[in-house]
């Protein structure tokens, strides 16, 4: 199960209609990966605030944004802590 649900994502999206469902859905998961692929771990239910923030805004940015690049500064405060140090 994603770290963020879909009622949870429109709420913060503020859409109370279903029409935009499969889209939404589809932020989300891309949304969790990239999350994932920039800590190195995937985000358990419940995940920690900073990481779901940071889906959360991804899904809000691709929502607004429907091209381009997602600036990596928008997350890189919420993601820092959860980065593991490579050598």
């Amino acid at each position: 199960m994603p770290p963020i649900t879909l009622a949870e994502a429109k709420a913060f999206l503020r859409v109370t209609d279903a029409a935009e469902d499969a889209l939404i859905q589809l932020l989300i998961e891309a949304a969790t990966e990239r999350v994932e692929l920039a800590v190195g771990l995937a985000p358990t239910d419940p995940a920690p605030s900073p990481l779901r923030l940071a889906i959360l805004m991804l899904v809000a940015h691709g929502h607004e944004h429907r091209e381009g690049e997602v600036p990596a500064a928008l997350i890189e405060p919420w993601l820092a802590p959860y980065r593991s140090a490579r050598l």
